[in-house]
């Protein structure tokens, strides 16, 4: 009674459901599949394939600890995954293939798809829900929908949680070999370049690394983080967003480390709670709306906003070069070390989609092109939430500025002075918007005029409302 688990964006062997389940239904093999041409369909970062390989050559060891040979296989699209996934199961006497559930629209066709096929042959296929604490069709309004706002959200998931609490699992009991020789994880693909050492650094592979990653903010950094998470210069953020993405870690550990502190309720543990469970949110916004997966706006009235085409402005935003600090700052941290600040993330988004009425979607694209935490649900419900097209139960007339955010959030320049070398030497109030003078020679003027820019973006929005 041979069981295979397909691996995707589970790499780990601790409180893996689809692992535990099929090590507990018989003996068991483990497949991960290369979609190079997938990935770019994707968008996948670089640095995020780089990431997942090398977590992948983590996790092949402790699959191995456990008897479980892992087999790498390369269907260069997902369309090739049916029939690879009936012949592995032929030869391999597979009877039935375990999956941890995941919510694009692609995926969702592609696990589809893969489900006839197996069953053609009499092979089954078991879900389980691993990504999320709560499955998506188990969270419902009163009319029976899917919640669209995150204060309701929230209140639904406390409710649940406080009634049923997912536990974690452990890790499985080893089982005798198998007479299946396992394949060596290749240390780099064909079209992803591999990011530089120092960018590697900061990202350590390993359900070791994460968990030690996990147990440092839990224990050092947690009770401060409602008041530092917002200052980009200050290490406030746990930096566990590429252990998530790439299911390294999953949800249920983290609420564990929270709940093990004293519980999710506490001012300080429940600002971060409250991060988790707007990663949560947006995976059922990508289970109710599977427009959002394919480029649609979710209030499809925003459909019709007169986006400008202004490719030298996109072009100095996605560079870090607009003339505005914080937001160049922010972009230059994003090429450099494929992730940015949350925070930053939403003043870039709104400069984009609002300052600039620049497509949201170039931005989410650009995004993904460079975040090793890129996830698809997180990173459109993020753009979309900045571009008063998603989620945001404020109107439109929410528009961050860029000054009043530098200002208040790096105060001292510290953060500018990072990674924008070239205004070091300015004080600490001229180096949020150096003008004249002051602006040293190379770094641009500003790109756009924030008061009327801002003006552009209400009208807008208004006149899409009096068309609505």
């Amino acid at each position: 009674m041979r069981q295979l688990i397909w691996l995707r964006s589970d790499l780990r062997v601790r409180d893996n459901r689809a692992l535990g389940a099929a090590m507990g239904a018989g003996p068991t093999l483990a497949l991960y599949l290369l979609s190079p041409a997938q990935w770019r369909t994707h968008d996948d970062a670089p640095c995020k394939v780089d990431f997942r390989l090398r977590n992948l050559a983590e996790l092949s060891h402790g699959l191995a600890s456990l008897g479980v040979p892992l087999l790498i296989r390369r269907v260069d699209t997902w369309d090739e995954a049916p029939a690879l996934l009936t012949r592995l199961c032929h030869e391999q006497n597979i009877v039935r293939v375990h999956v941890n559930d995941e919510y694009g629209v692609h995926e969702s066709r592609r696990d589809a798809a893969v489900e006839r096929a197996l069953q053609a042959q009499g092979v089954g296929l078991q879900r389980h829900l691993d990504q999320l604490l709560l499955a998506p069709d188990s969270l419902r309004t009163r009319s029976g929908g899917s919640f669209r706002l995150f204060a309701q959200f929230r209140r639904a998931c406390h409710w649940r949680l406080a009634v049923s609490l997912p536990a974690v699992g452990g890790l499985p009991m080893a089982q005798p070999p198998l007479n299946v020789v396992g394949n060596a994880v290749p240390a780099a693909l064909e079209g992803f370049a591999t990011p530089p050492e120092s960018l590697r650094r900061l990202w350590p592979a390993g359900e070791i690394a994460a968990q030690r990653r996990l147990h440092e903010f839990v224990e050092n950094r947690l009770a401060a983080y409602a008041e530092a998470r917002d200052f980009p210069a200050e290490p406030g953020t746990s930096r566990l967003s590429p252990y998530l993405a790439a299911g390294v870690l999953s949800p249920r550990q983290c609420l564990h480390a929270v709940l093990r502190t004293g519980g999710f309720d506490r001012p300080e543990a429940s600002a971060w709670f409250d991060e988790l469970l707007w990663r949560e949110f947006y995976k059922h916004i990508l289970a109710g709306h599977p427009r959002v997966s394919m480029g649609r706006a979710l209030r499809t009235e925003t459909e019709a906003l007169p986006w400008r085409d202004a490719p030298q402005e996109l072009a100095a935003w996605q560079q870090g070069r607009t003339g505005f600090p914080l937001i160049d700052a922010a972009m230059r941290q994003l090429l450099a070390t494929g992730w940015m600040h949350n925070r930053l993330r939403m003043v870039v988004a709104m400069f984009l989609s609002k300052n600039l009425l620049i497509d949201w979607r170039h931005g989410e694209r650009w995004f993904m092109h460079h975040l090793i935490d890129g996830d698809l649900a997180a990173n459109n419900g993020g753009w979309q939430w900045c571009a008063s097209t998603g989620t945001d139960a404020v109107p439109y007339f929410r528009l961050f500025n860029p000054l009043a955010q530098s200002r208040r959030f790096d105060p001292e320049g510290r953060f500018i002075r990072q990674w924008l070398p070239e205004l070091a030497s300015l004080d600490n109030r001229d180096i949020h918007a150096p003008a004249g003078a002051l602006r040293p020679a190379g770094y641009p003027p500003p790109i756009v005029d924030l008061p009327s820019s801002r003006e552009r973006a209400l009208a807008a929005f208004k006149a899409l409302r009096r068309r609505g």
